[in-house]
């Protein structure tokens, strides 16, 4: 097990798992794992998506291209549905949401203790490499969306119909403060209800991990293999391990797909007027 004493405890144990290597203080405290893995994901992703594009060229498609041009015409397809304008950016940016949120979200499946073990060895006391895991990781992409949802807000109706909607929406001029009230729990639901959700399915699923590998916390391997409770542990936990990762399956794509559905949905939903309906 990763960077715990010769006698952990679970409580320990599960603490040491759900602390970020940081530094800095108060709010201006970053946690550098996030960073870390956001930012090698981030690069695999745009070496990869090259790689595919120049091998576009080529006569024969490789799988590689074959898989990338998949996820274009799916993210394309949603774009189709769901956006009522035409823009240049939100195919681009739904493609990369979803990407770059599944390569997040796949780091879970990783050991919990394989990370963490090899960087406490290079000294790295603390260490969580799921960036969805991470609250800070997923507000920031949440607040990205936000900022674009105003932008076309603006975009689609102008100044002045984005004001007129914001302000007499839905309950007419004389109501203002109450349309005011409503229209702003509603804009600030949007980012809130994207970064909640990742960040708490992802968490949840780290924190069960991790309950998991308790079942052979602060046992040597020659102990385990030495007595019937010790390979019946291994068979637990490895049987345990195994549903889990085949259910997490499930969740992790969903939650990229989901990220990214309602962000193109919200960029619709700004872009069009109520007007119009």
């Amino acid at each position: 097990m990763a960077a715990k004493s010769d006698a952990p405890t679970s409580e320990g144990y599960i603490s040491h798992h759900l602390t970020h290597w940081q530094v800095g203080e108060g709010f201006w405290t970053f946690n550098l794992d996030t960073i870390l893995f956001s930012t090698v994901l981030g690069v695999a992703f745009l070496f990869f998506f090259r790689r595919a594009a120049l091998a576009a060229t080529t006569d024969k498609p490789s799988g590689l291209l074959s898989f990338v041009e998949l996820l274009i015409n799916f993210v394309d397809n949603a774009v189709r549905e769901s956006f009522p304008g035409k823009s240049k950016l939100v195919a681009p940016l739904a493609l990369t949401i979803f990407v770059w949120v599944l390569l997040w979200n796949i780091m879970d499946i990783i050991p919990v203790d394989l990370f963490p073990t090899i960087f406490y060895a290079a000294g790295v006391e603390y260490l969580k490499i799921v960036p969805s895991a991470d609250m800070s990781a997923t507000f920031a992409l949440s607040l990205g969306v936000f900022f674009l949802i105003l932008f076309y807000s603006v975009a689609g109706k102008g100044v002045g119909g984005f004001a007129k909607e914001f302000l007499t929406h839905p309950f007419g001029v004389w109501l203002l403060p109450f349309n005011v009230i409503l229209n702003v729990v509603e804009l600030l639901a949007k980012p809130l209800s994207l970064a909640l959700r990742l960040f708490g399915n992802l968490y949840a699923g780290e924190l069960i991990f991790i309950l998991i590998a308790l079942f052979t916390l602060g046992s040597s391997l020659s102990e385990l293999l030495t007595s019937v409770g010790g390979w019946a542990s291994i068979a637990g936990h490895m049987a345990l391990q195994f549903a889990w990762a085949v259910f997490h399956l499930l969740v992790i794509p969903l939650q990229a797909f989901i990220f990214m559905t309602l962000t193109i949905v919200y960029l619709g939903m700004a872009y069009e007027s109520h007007d119009e309906h």
